[in-house]
């Protein structure tokens, strides 16, 4: 059995595993920001801005939601992409830091 550190948050779960140098980071982004999207996923620094690679499923309260393991001792920067079209930040992320396209921010999380 395998012990865990637990931090949550509105909407990221971190848990850190002892055993090994990771951090099993869940991701949620709830019904009011998901609106009536139909797909949605987190593309970040983690993988490569990749909308196919981290694509979270639809809940029953109509919020998005998956898990990710990341490497510990990294800054993460993130945003929601909502049907390949619309950004969302993540309201419960730790930081937040410009896009460098106009105005924009996007998510920083560290795991």
């Amino acid at each position: 059995m395998q012990r865990i550190q637990e931090c949550k948050a509105m909407s990221i779960e971190k848990k850190f595993l002892k055993s090994k140098p990771v951090c099993k980071v869940r991701f949620e982004l709830p019904a009011e920001l998901a609106k009536d999207a139909k797909k949605v996923s987190v593309v970040g620094n983690f993988n490569n801005w990749n909308p196919k690679e981290t694509i979270l499923r639809k809940l029953k309260s109509g919020a998005f939601a998956g898990q990710v393991n990341l490497d510990r001792d990294q800054k993460i920067v993130y945003r929601y992409l909502l049907d390949g079209a619309t950004f969302e930040n993540d309201n419960a992320a730790e930081a937040y830091e410009p896009t460098g396209v106009s105005y924009e921010e996007n998510s920083v999380l560290f795991t």
